[in-house]
């Protein structure tokens, strides 16, 4: 007879399956909901794109940060009777056409072009994320107002404004101060490009501010100052990040650009933009000289542009 007071296995030991489910839903109830930023961050770091680009700007970085560290050549000593020469292994660029180290030229140079490109993104996001938000937030006139008087820059090509902007400046100045003509064409870069900067963040605040959650803010009596900074501000970032990361790039290029024209930075500033501006006449003849500036301006915009990309897919939902 069986004994009704023993207990099978089967009764005591649940099965393996339901154990690892029960584990699974254990650790699910564990774990802390991510939110966007960091499960952006975990996505990133699953990118080689976003590896290769973060890389190259770190580098980058450093050599603008500390150039002492990469070479204790003075950018500007000149030696006429090595003008042109080609690279070496004493010069590994070569020189210029005044007898400079251009190598040493090159990492100096590192430090104007991405300090323009930065101050100039910052300033950009600054100038047009605040009037974006306060355009997309409140809406009515004040949208249309601030929409066409936005019209007007976006409707000026960018060379010719800042043609007009950079000559009017200097124009009673002989030889502008390097500190004053980066000022100039950063404030330049900003003036002309705020307008893209504020239609991305106006577009995010008008669709912000139809959440519930801002809508509950305000029926609770919450002021818009309130409403913007803790509840519109920290969900209309994100496409503004994307922009300015792929605009950094895009302004290290306008810097150069201006620069190749004249307008730009200049002696004795030291940036690849001028460098490239004086390699002009002598391309043929010595290539190397807009060979090295070129690249390094070129592996940049590029990094930064990879960046963006990377960052773009990794903050929208649609491309997960």
């Amino acid at each position: 007879m069986t004994d009704p007071n023993r207990t099978t296995g089967l009764a005591t030991t649940p099965a393996p399956e339901v154990a690892r489910a029960d584990d699974g839903a254990d650790k699910a109830k564990n774990e802390k909901p991510r939110g966007l930023w960091s499960d952006a961050w975990r996505d990133l770091r699953r990118r080689p794109l976003f590896l290769i680009a973060s890389s190259i700007i770190v580098v980058l970085l450093i050599i603008a940060a500390f150039p002492q560290l990469f070479t204790h050549t003075d950018p500007n000593f000149q030696d006429l009777t090595k003008a042109r020469q080609t690279p070496s292994a004493e010069a590994w660029f070569g020189y210029d056409n005044l007898g400079r180290d251009l190598y040493a030229r090159t990492i100096i140079g590192a430090r104007a072009s991405i300090l323009v490109g930065l101050v100039a993104t910052l300033l950009t996001v600054l100038l047009g994320g605040v009037i974006g938000i306060v355009a997309g937030y409140f809406g009515g006139k004040v949208d249309t107002l601030i929409s066409r008087f936005s019209e007007i820059f976006m409707g000026l090509p960018f060379v010719l404004g800042a043609i007009v902007i950079l000559t009017t400046m200097n124009a009673d100045i002989t030889i502008p101060s390097g500190a004053r003509v980066i000022t100039q064409v950063v404030a330049t870069i900003a003036v002309l490009s705020w307008p893209i900067s504020m239609r991305i963040m106006r577009s995010a605040a008008i669709a912000a501010k139809q959440q519930d959650y801002v809508k509950a803010a305000r029926a609770l009596g919450a002021s818009p100052a309130r409403v913007i900074m803790r509840h519109v501000l920290p969900n209309t970032l994100a496409p503004v990040m994307v922009y300015a990361t792929i605009a950094l790039g895009g302004f290290i290029g306008a810097e150069a650009t201006l620069s190749f024209l004249g307008i730009g930075l200049r002696e004795p500033v030291v940036s690849w933009g001028v460098m490239i501006a004086e390699s002009r006449n002598y391309i043929q003849a010595a290539p190397h000289l807009l060979f090295f500036p070129a690249g390094f301006l070129v592996a940049t915009v590029l990094a930064f542009v990879m960046l963006g990309d990377a960052v773009r897919d990794a903050l929208d939902p649609k491309q997960k």
